[in-house]
């Protein structure tokens, strides 16, 4: 059973077309983004640019997000969660990450790569892959840097994020966005 639609105050919403993101918030996002592109225009295309500025703002969520979480909800100390015990910078990195899927989803979609002819749920399933292994990079970068290291957990999950911004650029705009 695939789950291609989702409801809204009982109004099924096809992630196959671009109804789920209402047109006037859409086109708000791009005009302000693209009114800032002249500067840049000799160093990056209007997609590279886009991804740069939807990228920016859901990095700057996700770290205020990480941030909140090790500081504040897990409180520098251990997540017990039922049978598993999560240790505060690696709660944190998976909360802030599950905000950040679904920011980045819908921005890399209907923002950044709207010239992507592939099927809206062909498109999640492939962002989750390229998530899944962004995720990956991120934890290991910080267990290594956290716990190997000894370095702060804030600025560790800083410089991984230089990392994954890479990584995460490259595969969306040739695995989950692509062209034809």
């Amino acid at each position: 059973m695939y789950f291609d639609a989702i409801a809204i105050k009982d109004e099924p919403i096809s992630l196959e077309s671009d109804s789920f993101a209402p047109s006037t918030m859409k086109q708000s996002l791009t005009s302000i983004i693209d009114f800032f592109y002249p500067p840049f225009r000799r160093w990056m295309t209007i997609e590279t640019f886009r991804y740069a500025s939807c990228g920016s703002a859901n990095t700057l969520l996700g770290l205020f997000i990480y941030y909140l979480g090790y500081h504040f909800i897990f409180n520098k100390e251990v997540f017990n969660f039922g049978l598993l015990a999560f240790k505060p910078h690696n709660a944190a990195l998976f909360l802030s990450f599950i905000v950040s899927f679904l920011v980045g989803f819908l921005l890399n979609r209907y923002v950044v790569f709207t010239g992507s002819n592939l099927r809206g749920r062909i498109q999640l399933f492939r962002y989750f892959l390229s998530f899944l292994f962004n995720l990956t990079l991120n934890y290991f970068l910080l267990k290594i840097l956290v716990e190997y290291l000894g370095w702060d957990a804030f600025l560790s999950q800083l410089l991984t994020t230089l990392v994954v911004i890479t990584f995460s650029y490259l595969s969306q705009k040739h695995f989950s966005f692509k062209t034809k």
